[in-house]
């Protein structure tokens, strides 16, 4: 009561969170609007991409260009996503503030030509760069500069996607394995919502996605709980994750290998795209270019068409998996997030038919539990999850997102991330590594002490 009861304190606070509002409500608002552009502009190009399927030979030219761009302009900057987590770990290397243009440009030019990209680490990067450039032209204090950097991470998150709340934990959860700090979780929740709204005061509209509401049986019911269904979720979320960690560890060896035998910087992304021009024409169709979320083609499997019965096939999953990991690992831009949705809604789908289960309640947990264990973000991504599909489902989301974060191994598709306790061991590491560092370590040793 004491405690509670101290003005000083309560007062203090009040101070912190009017500093806050002050600080964080210009890079959201900043961060809202460049989503929204984003989200416009890519729209834009995607639909240009249907409607001239001949941009799609020009795949070799866009990687070219992307490759230049970066090379002339990118320094740190290329590290994207990544450099923006060694900021947040230690402070002192500086975001620049072209990141933001870099790969807005960059990322509107993948999908112009038909990579299979995302949208997640064009805004969490745009936003990231905006409040560190905000913290540079107004010379905010050193003590605030984590803080403003976690909110424009939030903002862009949170607005791209139409999901504050996500936006919110994911930034404060994505920094450390294990271990998530929530310490700016206020402001971080400002800017997810003040992000979100300006990105919809722009007149922007997000995907919506439909799950049924689950009833359960009356034999096997329990509460609001079918525990039918529940041992079905169990099995689908070990392979959510399995899938999560083979699409990260299958994206670092393609870039990987690329960077051994490519020495050309510019020429990968250009082999990249003839790559990917074959074995678009090998598979036959186109389905599996670009973003995926919906096409004019009836017959695509789409994001869309993943929740509802007959909407994808047996191996729409693995195609989508290919095709993204092959344009991320030779040097095309963009984000990881919404290939991985395709990805998991199309695998869902399949284990919704194989295992007896709803199509559609399937399909909208493998959207988040694939994500989920790729970028070991449970949390933020059961919240993600009840933002798009509304609380009923809300048990099975949560086993899902963190079956797959347990399944997916010491596997993720930030490098820069920084690992407190192994997923395996459940020992905190004696001292905290990255997974880039921990994938250069024996397989054996990659979970922590015994």
């Amino acid at each position: 009561m004491k405690a509670f009861l101290n003005l000083r304190g309560q007062g203090e606070s009040l101070r912190q969170l009017g500093v806050w509002l002050l600080l964080v409500t210009p890079v959201a608002v900043l961060a809202g609007s460049a989503s929204a552009l984003f989200l416009w502009a890519l729209e834009r190009v995607t639909s240009l991409r249907f409607e001239l399927p001949w941009l799609l030979f020009l795949l070799p030219v866009g990687g070219a260009l992307v490759a230049g761009l970066y090379q002339a302009f990118g320094g740190p900057a290329e590290r994207g996503t990544n450099l923006l987590l060694e900021e947040l770990h230690q402070p002192g290397g500086g975001v620049p503030g072209r990141l933001a243009p870099l790969i807005f440009v960059t990322t509107l030019l993948t999908h112009l030509v038909g990579g299979s990209a995302g949208r997640e680490g064009t805004a969490v990067q745009m936003g990231g760069g905006l409040a560190a450039s905000f913290m540079a032209a107004f010379r905010v204090h050193e003590q605030h500069r984590r803080m403003l950097l976690l909110a424009g991470v939030a903002a862009g998150f949170g607005s791209v996607f139409g999901t504050p709340l996500a936006g919110a934990v994911f930034a404060m959860e994505v920094r450390t394995i294990g271990r998530p700090r929530f310490e700016a979780l206020v402001p971080c929740l400002l800017a997810g919502l003040v992000g979100d709204l300006t990105c919809s005061a722009w007149g922007i509209q997000h995907a919506h996605y439909a799950v049924a509401a689950v009833v359960p049986s009356a034999r096997f019911g329990l509460g609001h709980l079918d525990l039918l269904l529940l041992g079905k979720v169990l099995v689908a979320g070990v392979i959510f994750g399995l899938v999560a960690g083979l699409f990260a560890e299958l994206t670092h060896a393609v870039q990987q290998q690329f960077k051994q035998r490519v020495t050309r910087a510019w020429l990968r992304p250009v082999l990249g795209g003839l790559l990917l021009l074959g074995l678009t024409y090998a598979v036959g169709t186109r389905a599996y270019l670009g973003l995926g979320v919906s096409s004019p083609n009836p017959g695509d499997v789409t994001i869309r068409s993943c929740f509802d019965v007959g909407g994808a096939t047996t191996w729409s999953w693995l195609w989508k998996l290919g095709f993204t990991a092959l344009t991320l690992g030779s040097g095309f831009k963009g984000g990881e997030v919404t290939p991985l949705f395709f990805i998991g809604a199309a695998l869902g789908h399949v284990l919704g038919q194989v295992l007896g289960a709803p199509v559609d309640l399937l399909a909208g947990l493998g959207f988040v539990a694939v994500f989920a264990g790729a970028s070991n973000t449970p949390l933020a991504c059961t919240l993600m999850g009840l933002e798009l599909f509304g609380a009923e489902p809300a048990p099975y989301l949560a086993v899902a997102c963190f079956l797959a974060y347990r399944f997916s191994g010491q596997a993720g598709i930030y490098g820069a991330q920084r690992v407190a306790i192994g997923k395996q061991s459940e020992h905190d590491l004696p001292e905290e590594k990255t997974l880039a560092e921990l994938r250069q370590r024996p397989a054996g040793e990659r979970s922590g002490p015994p």
